[in-house]
């Protein structure tokens, strides 16, 4: 196990998906979060609070050692006194193309992990709030790692050197390929527009 665990701690929709195939690319054992109370997740009873998730979150920080992805961006402080001498990387980016971007992936859809994080069960109409509580976020971790600057890393990886501060930041090489970019929303969209074409040209075809 690579030492030591990294944590990436900003919210969904700030690049975690690329931040995530970025550990791969270095070589960490990498977790790119978990559902909950969902099909494909862990069950656990709501409401959901940070003592119920870490109890289950911190059977997967012990078997990997690079995170990113819900519910790690929540249990930030709780990691730190867990697990000493970590790392931890706040991804960030505008706050008017975050909450859009979280509108357009949630939508109305209901969830647990919604509640849990803004208090409310999905993003749409409650769109203040929602960067209301982003905003907090980032400055709670500032706040907690202000004392410790080597501690975190806070990278817009829209807009800033990936790799290099990355990197320099963990102590390793840069890699010999491009910066990762994954789960961008007009990708999904062609995808989703593909699936829809093909359902139809299937539909013809009966």
């Amino acid at each position: 196990m690579r030492v030591p665990k990294v944590f990436g701690i900003g919210f969904q929709k700030t690049g975690t998906s690329s931040l995530h195939r970025a550990f791969e690319i270095l070589g960490y054992c990498a977790q790119k979060g978990f559902f909950i109370n969902h099909p494909k997740g862990v069950i656990i009873p709501p409401p959901l609070s940070n003592e119920k998730v870490l109890a289950v979150a911190l059977g997967y920080a012990r078997e990997h050692d690079a995170f990113s992805d819900n519910p790690w961006p929540l249990l930030y402080r709780e990691l730190d006194a867990a697990f000493p001498g970590s790392k931890f990387v706040l991804t960030t980016r505008d706050a008017e193309r975050w909450v859009e971007s979280l509108v357009r992936h949630f939508g109305e859809r209901p969830s647990d992990v919604s509640q849990w994080i803004y208090g409310v069960p999905y993003p749409r109409g409650h769109e203040a709030r929602c960067r209301d509580i982003y905003l907090a976020h980032n400055e709670s971790v500032r706040a907690h790692f202000a004392a410790r600057p080597d501690a975190l890393l806070e990278i817009d990886l829209e807009r800033e050197p990936r790799w290099e501060r990355l990197c320099a930041f963990l102590g390793l090489p840069i890699p010999a390929q491009p910066f990762p970019h994954e789960n961008r929303a007009e990708d999904r969209e062609q995808g989703l527009a593909w699936r829809r074409l093909k359902n139809r040209l299937r539909g013809r075809g009966r």
